[in-house]
């Protein structure tokens, strides 16, 4: 796997955990200010989140990168 596929895959992986990492521990504020939306989280901890993504998605790349390296997967004959 080249550096670039490598790059490619790391970024479809990170997006796909930042998407199931969003919605843990979001609660909705209490009493909403006038004009905010009552559905709208207190405390998202986007930088908790983020960290959390990255590190997760790493674990999945090494994860790929194994599968791909050991010859399970070809990413060359695919279509």
């Amino acid at each position: 796997m080249g550096w670039v596929s490598g790059l490619a895959i790391y970024v479809v992986i990170w997006w796909v955990v930042l998407f199931t990492v969003l919605p843990w521990g979001v609660r909705p504020v209490d009493e909403p200010a006038p004009g905010h939306v009552e559905s709208a989280p207190a405390n998202p901890r986007l930088l908790l989140k983020f960290a959390v993504t990255t590190a997760v998605a790493a674990v999945l790349w090494v994860a790929v990168y194994v599968v791909v390296e050991s010859g399970l997967i070809d990413l060359r004959s695919a279509p």
